[in-house]
């Protein structure tokens, strides 16, 4: 099937978008008149430039506030509508989106809202064109699928037809399954837009918050599949309103636009990418550290029972273990000042069909700086730069260090539970479909909670059995001038079986919770005043699921600037990640910051 993007999709210029739609791959646009009107380029200039790039305009839209109404609207309607077939011809365009009408002159009557939508396909198939009509969500008459079908159904021109827009049916209670009955042929366009669930106008919903494919909660692969079993075979096409979108890199955004689509297509096995193979776990986390920042990270390191075990045979990079938790410094990564996770590695039980998948997905690996006789390393580029290398399960990576021959017994950590990595704003969706769709990881909830410095949100993704897990966060406003907040923070959690006997091996500082802290705790959750006492001695924080699993988690200060590290013990099936408790954690660590100046 052939993929197509609305205009309206992506920021800048016409020319901007038109660049960035075909560098990514696309075969089509639809165009929004809005774009046009601010475009120096005449219609048939558009036209000559989008061949030139290989893009086909598929839909001009949209064309408002049409049907239903009164005789003399109707007849100054057809006759702008006359103009815009006119622009269409120009563009070389055939089919132009008609939305159900919010014009309060509009009456309820589908009789005559089917003649005069006849009329206008008449005059459209007298240009060779077509009218896809569409039941806006918030139209003031027409706003679900079901209803703008017996419309066509009673116009009965072979000019006229529906446009589809997931997001117009998803939004709305109506169901879909029906969809898949409409007569072959006459689902003339379809445009696809994903979308949280929310509490909201859908006019407002669907003006600033609609996502692209994967990334939202819409069952898009169900929705799809329906108008498919109608006989539907023109493009997939994106039509996206979001806000961050309107403001972020055309070219970026068409990228992320063809992942989603991509992904789509394998979940519809309309075009199948190689599976994504099983991932075994964290095989190692690298901080970029320089002289700064390098010192506290090792002694915290140490802190932890850590021990530097390996030293890079080439490279100023150091390996620290404790069990399978394996945390890398490389003084080689320029960091100025801020120490930085800027690389992760997972072991797959194929790297190379792991690799394959992610060059399908439009991120492909790029191979380490090696020597000679040195492990070959692949990267993908995660969208906020990150690194992360793909490994066989034997970790032969490790070869490339020299035995310090040092040896500690540890503190009781056992492996990496999951990395903490907070994302710049305008990429935060960008990453869960990354992660999602490029790795194979499933989503978890998505949480939002208010924190010391403004409201937060955090989505999890991970492996099926939780060996792989990465808490994406991100602030949702951008902050005024006063951030006393640690900026983009990131860290590393590793789990025990028994986090006390831990806290009590631990040779660096602990974070000081408040005790109001604890009070509370002792009255929320009902916990004896002993193992309260337990806790608190140790700065552990807790949690409880609905289902009665138990989160106990530690925390160190913020290390190199930016960094710090978390220890967890899980019990009965506990899945999230305590966000119930970033807020105390926050607190804590500015506190700290305030006490050490």
């Amino acid at each position: 099937m052939r993929r197509s993007i609305a205009t309206v999709c992506v920021s800048g210029t016409l020319d901007d978008k038109l660049t960035a739609a075909a560098a990514a791959g696309f075969d089509g646009i639809e165009l929004f008149e809005n774009d046009l009107l601010v475009s120096p380029r005449s219609p048939e200039d558009i036209r000559t430039r989008c061949a030139d790039l290989g893009l086909s305009i598929d839909l001009y839209q949209p064309f408002r506030d049409f049907e239903a109404v009164p005789a003399d609207l109707l007849r100054a309607n057809l006759e702008r509508a006359e103009r815009k077939f006119d622009v269409m011809a120009a563009l070389g365009v055939d089919t132009v989106l008609v939305c159900s009408s919010v014009s309060p002159s509009a009456v309820d009557d589908d009789e005559l809202a089917a003649d005069q939508l006849s009329q206008l396909a008449d005059r459209a198939a007298a240009r060779g064109m077509r009218i896809a009509y569409e039941a806006l969500a918030w139209g003031r008459h027409v706003s679900t699928w079901d209803h703008s079908w017996r419309i066509v159904q009673h116009a009965d021109h072979p000019a006229l037809g529906l446009c589809l827009d997931s997001f117009h049916v998803l939004s709305r209670s109506t169901e879909p399954s029906g969809i898949a009955d409409i007569t072959p042929g006459k689902i003339f366009f379809l445009q696809l837009a994903d979308a949280p669930y929310l509490r909201m106008d859908v006019l407002q919903w669907s003006r600033h918050h609609r996502l692209f494919p994967g990334q939202g909660a819409f069952d898009l692969p169900g929705f799809v599949n329906l108008v498919l079993a109608a006989g539907y075979d023109g493009p997939l096409s994106l039509e996206v309103f979001n806000d961050v979108f309107r403001q972020s890199d055309p070219a970026r955004t068409a990228v992320d636009a063809m992942r989603s689509l991509i992904a789509l297509e394998d979940r519809l096995a309309v075009r199948r990418l190689p599976p994504a193979p099983e991932l075994a776990g964290h095989s190692f986390t690298e901080f970029a550290v320089d002289g700064r920042s390098g010192p506290s990270l090792r002694e915290a390191l140490r802190g932890l029972g850590f021990t530097h075990t390996g030293q890079h045979r080439t490279k100023p990079v150091e390996l620290w273990e404790q069990a399978a938790c394996r945390i890398v410094l490389n003084s080689a990564v320029t960091s100025p000042g801020d120490a930085a996770i800027n690389a992760f590695a997972i072991a797959s039980q194929d790297p190379g069909r792991s690799l394959q998948r992610a060059e399908a997905l439009l991120a492909p690996a790029h191979p380490n700086v090696r020597e000679p006789g040195e492990a070959e390393l692949a990267a993908i580029t995660a969208p906020d730069g990150t690194s992360v290398f793909v490994t066989g399960a034997d970790n032969d990576w490790r070869s490339d260090f020299l035995p310090t021959g040092a040896s500690s017994p540890g503190a009781g950590l056992l492996t990496t539970d999951h990395l903490g990595l907070a994302q710049p704003f305008d990429h935060f969706d960008e990453a869960g479909l990354f992660y999602h769709s490029v790795l194979g990881l499933e989503h978890l909830a998505t949480e939002e909670y208010a924190a010391p410095f403004g409201l937060m949100r955090s989505r999890a993704v991970a492996t099926p059995d939780r060996a792989v897990r990465v808490a994406l966060t991100v602030a949702l406003l951008r902050r005024g001038e006063w951030a006393p907040a640690v900026a983009d923070p990131q860290h590393v959690a590793f789990r025990t079986d028994d986090i006390v006997a831990t806290a009590s091996a631990l040779t660096l500082p602990r974070l000081p919770v408040p005790s109001n802290y604890y009070a509370d705790l002792a009255a929320r959750f009902g916990l004896a005043d002993d193992f309260v006492t337990t806790l608190s001695r140790y700065g552990i924080l807790y949690d409880r699921s609905p289902t009665g699993g138990e989160l106990l988690q530690l925390y160190t200060p913020v290390l190199g600037g930016r960094v710090f590290f978390e220890i967890v013990e899980r019990r009965g099936g506990y899945d999230g990640f305590g966000e119930a408790n970033a807020p105390v954690r926050m607190a804590a660590q500015r506190h700290l910051r305030l006490s050490t100046r």
